[in-house]
């Protein structure tokens, strides 16, 4: 180095450490200014924990605090007692990990003498690497000693050390550095940073032998070892860099503190050998703070960056050209755990329930926590008329969930319903998709999952026995004694129970002290009289039983002859289940299963379940079944699975809560590229006559949320089906036509298909058609359908092959609906809410059925009647009806015309908020048929895998 060998005779140049570091402060302050200008809501925050008052501590954070104040980075002091023991620090610095408004994360030591160096290094260590400002952490250390890796964040001090040398424009390059220390904090850093600046660095101690001789062979010298005024300008090569990190201080009776703050190095000798020197104070002091603000920026950016880039990493998939059966291909791929799932998509560690090792529950909070992204684009997935094998809706959306995420690397989340135990051991299997575009691990998404259904069944059972313990009490007890039993004496006092004072105030009684009541508001307040003949509750189980659709209970001699006529639903068409897919959050859900009617009283009053004291109970429990279900696909993107109402008897649709959470998941922040935005798919059940209509009309109203495109799913095998080709039913060969081209057949039967086109643009919507190929498919049909559909209305139309190629099949599907979801929807509604309930019947069923009108009956007309009456004839229809035609019968295949829809009666859901008309025959309890899916269903006892299922 010619600077440091050169012949000095004049003093050395003192190195400004305060104005370098006013430098760094002042590139701070722009930087943040500069990001929040393209993201306003960007903020960087330190926060400080320190335990105890000592005073040296209290200055150190005084000057960080006013530091950061001057950059605009926020801070949070978080004092402990002096006395806080190890486990109650680390407590605290693991919620500042998981707190995403922290960047970085400061442990002011000393932390006491009860505490000790271990626990320091506990504590330090507890710290999360990505908001280790300090770089104290020995992720960071590791990473800075080794010279095959960088670390996140390397030490304040040291990096201060090397801004400082950096500043005299001297060469680090080939220079003898000598380090005189061995601390972590700065000794053992800073000797490393010059080596890896490709200095000979020799590092000693206090120990060490020949001091002087060492020194003077320096070009750098690095002190901070802890000695007032050690190292001698006598030691000192002339033309040296020296460096002073030592903070000591020495009597000084001069000064009003009686002491005086000195460095390692005698300043006045040293200063007349060396080149450069730092003084002390304003020399390395002012660096430590200022690259402290520069390491929490660092990390904010970071962290922002982490929290806005897609981090999904796809899981391969090893195709077969003979496709295997669908059990076959998901054991044969290993899922992520959840938990890496659940990181890669940016939920925090406390946002996420594991059930097991590959599947979880979300918690609501997210939502507030992601509150200020502006939703991804909303896409819905349906499909035209099936057969009864369906037509792989599911299939698509997890295909196109998979081409999105995994091939056009955009965010993409599915979200689809929980598989009822009915479908799954009866006809149709499962809803997890299938081939190479599923949903892992399928065995268990298909068999309970996380237990949800049977909460559903759980708490629609406690409303029914609740009703019917009711009635047969009011039937055998006196008002006086029934008073009694609902409002005991406890203690030698009696008071209402919380939900007894709901009842007392619908009843127009305003008094709270049960010995206040007279007779007459004893009898009102007691006294329901349901009207057996009005009783739309029924019990539920989720498993094909048609013996159960009509049942008597009450035969027993306990029950003293209260016998009735009832039956069971299956668990998916329970009004819960539908609570539970419509709701908006906790609180919404225990509201709307309060305001579930199950009958109608004698003086015509609405009886609902919080009349009969059950709807905090039905909320207790559902309050683990609302949080939504993740999952992953064949590829590894996220799938959300969440409630499982049919579509055929129910709204048909997964969630709310869960599209509302995935919508935030692959959302955008303000100051984003339009490219950065993600994409949510969700399902509606069977044809777009109904899952999609009622996802417009009722899902749809009750979120908010504004759909941009709908996927129409459709196959030669159903349009042949509908063009006049031979029944398909499950369990039989395919008829020729379905395996040969047969393009007159296909030609008649697209006419299904563009209604359903006709149909989507009704609500405003942009429509992909999906043809869903199959191996015996034609160019020649698949062409047919792709010109028919645009012919019809829709905006694009692409051939599919995701069932044998999993994502990479449905790419152009997915390019072709990214198209389409860059201009703004036009989404409408079809009818409006305030219109009479048979005018709203009417427009459904001529506006998507194509009927000429509907027929109501008697009892359907009477129970009009009824629900307008009572205040309930403002809500939405959701017509129950076959899924196989556009008509209320299933034999009326293709798009039929000239046909009257009969309402055999109509239901009322208050709690999910609408109405639904029994068309026809429909039933709300399947059958199983005379050879169900379970024969298959079993047990590998050695390895315990399931087999045979799909």
């Amino acid at each position: 180095m010619a600077t440091a060998t050169a012949n000095y005779t004049c003093s050395a140049k003192v190195i400004d450490g305060a104005a370098i570091a006013k430098s760094i402060r002042d590139e701070v302050s722009q930087r943040i200014n500069a990001f929040k200008s393209r993201y306003p809501r960007f903020q960087p925050q330190l926060t400080i924990v320190q335990a105890g008052t000592r005073p040296d501590s209290n200055v150190y954070v005084r000057m960080k605090i006013k530091a950061a104040e001057e950059v605009g980075i926020l801070y949070k002091h978080i004092t402990l007692p002096v006395e806080a023991t190890l486990d109650e620090i680390v407590d605290v610095v693991k919620s500042l990990n998981s707190d995403d408004a922290v960047s970085g994360i400061l442990v002011q030591l000393p932390l006491g003498d009860h505490i000790g160096a271990d626990g320091e290094r506990i504590v330090t260590e507890a710290v999360s690497p990505e908001k280790d400002v300090d770089g104290f952490h020995a992720y960071n250390i590791g990473h800075l000693a080794s010279r095959a890796s960088l670390p996140l964040f390397t030490p304040c001090t040291p990096t201060g050390v090397i801004r400082l040398l950096e500043s005299t424009g001297i060469s680090i390059s080939g220079a003898n550095a000598v380090v005189l220390g061995r601390s972590d904090i700065v000794g053992s850093p800073v000797s490393v940073m010059l080596r890896n600046k490709d200095a000979t660095v020799t590092q000693c101690h206090s120990k060490s032998k020949n001091l002087p001789e060492i020194v003077k062979n320096a070009d750098i010298i690095v002190s901070a070892i802890g000695q007032p005024e050690f190292v001698q300008g006598s030691w000192i090569k002339p033309g040296a860099v020296v460096i002073d990190v030592g903070t000591n201080y020495i009597p000084d009776p001069t000064k009003k503190s009686g002491q005086r703050l000195v460095g390692d190095v005698d300043f006045a000798s040293a200063s007349n050998v060396a080149s450069y020197i730092t003084p002390v104070p304003g020399g390395v002091g002012p660096m430590t703070v200022a690259q402290l603000m520069s390491n929490t920026l660092k990390s904010a950016e970071r962290l922002w960056e982490d929290a806005r880039s897609r981090k999904v990493k796809p899981l391969k998939l090893r195709l077969k050209e003979k496709v295997p059966s669908d059990i076959e291909i998901a054991m044969e791929q290993t899922p992520k755990p959840v938990l890496q799932l659940a990181r890669e998509v940016g939920l925090l560690p406390d946002e996420l329930e594991s059930y097991g090792k590959y599947k979880g529950k979300v918690d609501l909070s997210v939502l507030e926590r992601l509150q200020h992204r502006k939703n991804g684009k909303y896409v819905l997935i349906s499909g035209i008329t099936p057969t009864p094998l369906g037509e792989g809706k599911s299939t698509t959306t997890i295909g196109l969930a998979q081409a999105i995420g995994a091939h056009l690397c955009r965010p993409a989340f599915a979200c689809v319903r929980q598989p009822s135990q009915g479908p799954t051991f009866g006809i149709k299997g499962g809803a997890a998709g299938g081939g190479y575009s599923q949903v892992i691990p399928m065995d268990e998404f298909n068999l309970h999952l996380t237990g949800d259904i049977h909460a559903v069944t759980a708490a629609n059972n406690l409303l029914a026995a609740a009703l019917d313990a009711r009635m047969f009490h009011e039937a055998t007890q006196s008002d006086k004694a029934l008073y009694s039993r609902l409002v005991p004496v406890k203690k030698g006092k009696r008071e209402f129970a919380p939900l007894m004072l709901k009842r007392l105030q619908k009843l127009g009684i305003n008094k709270t002290d049960p010995n206040d009541l007279t007779p007459e508001e004893i009898k009102r307040f007691a006294r329901l009289d349901v009207d057996p003949l009005t009783i739309t509750w029924n019990r539920v189980v989720d498993t094909n039983d048609r013996f159960l659709r009509k049942i008597a209970i009450g035969l027993g001699d306990a029950e003293k002859g209260h016998q009735r006529e009832t039956g069971f639903d299956i668990a998916v068409a329970s009004e819960c289940m539908a609570v539970l897919a419509l709701t908006t959050s906790l609180q919404d859900m225990r509201e709307r299963l309060g305001a579930m009617v199950v009958a109608t009283s004698k003086h015509g009053d609405a009886i609902t379940a919080d009349d009969l004291g059950v709807g905090g109970a039905l909320a207790v429990l559902l309050k683990d079944a609302i949080k939504p279900n993740l999952m992953q696909t064949l590829e590894g993107t996220p799938v959300f699975v969440h409630a499982g109402p049919f579509a055929n008897i129910a709204h048909g649709n997964s969630s709310i809560l869960a599209d509302r959470v995935a919508l935030k998941l692959v959302g955008s922040e303000e100051g984003d590229p339009p490219g950065h935005v993600g994409y949510v798919l969700t399902e509606g059940g069977f044809g777009a006559d109904m899952g999609m209509e009622k996802f417009c009309n009722i899902k749809c109203r009750v979120s908010g949320l504004t759909p941009d495109a709908v996927v129409i799913v459709a196959t030669t095998r159903a349009l042949k089906m509908h063009g006049g080709g031979p029944e398909v039913t499950p369990g039989k060969p395919l008829a020729d036509t379905y395996t040969r081209e047969d393009l007159v057949t296909l030609n008649e039967g697209t006419k299904n298909l563009v209604r359903h086109i006709q149909n989507s643009k009704k609500f405003g919507l942009k429509v992909v058609v999906a043809v869903n190929r199959f191996a015996s498919d034609t160019p020649a049909e698949l062409q047919l359908i792709r010109e028919q559909a645009l012919a019809g209305g829709a905006d694009a139309a692409v051939v599919s092959n995701h069932w044998a190629e999993g994502g990479v099949g449905a790419r152009e599907l997915a390019e072709a609906l990214v198209a389409a979801c860059e201009s703004k929807s036009q989404f409408k509604f079809l009818y409006g809410l305030n219109l009479p309930i048979e005018e709203k019947i009417t427009i459904i069923s001529r506006e998507i059925y194509g009927a000429d009108g509907i027929e109501l009956s008697d009892l359907a007309k009477q129970q009009i009647e009824t629900y307008t009456r009572q205040g309930y004839g403002n809500l939405p229809i959701c017509m129950a009806k076959t899924q196989y035609s556009f008509s209320h019968d299933p034999k009326l295949k293709n798009a039929p015309t000239g046909f009257v829809v009969p309402i055999r009666s109509v239901r009322l859901s208050a709690g999910a908020g609408f109405l639904y008309p029994l068309l026809g025959d429909m039933q709300t309890m399947p059958g199983l048929g005379t050879r169900p899916g379970f024969w298959e269903v079993g047990l590998d006892l050695e390895t315990e895998r399931v087999v045979g299922l799909f």
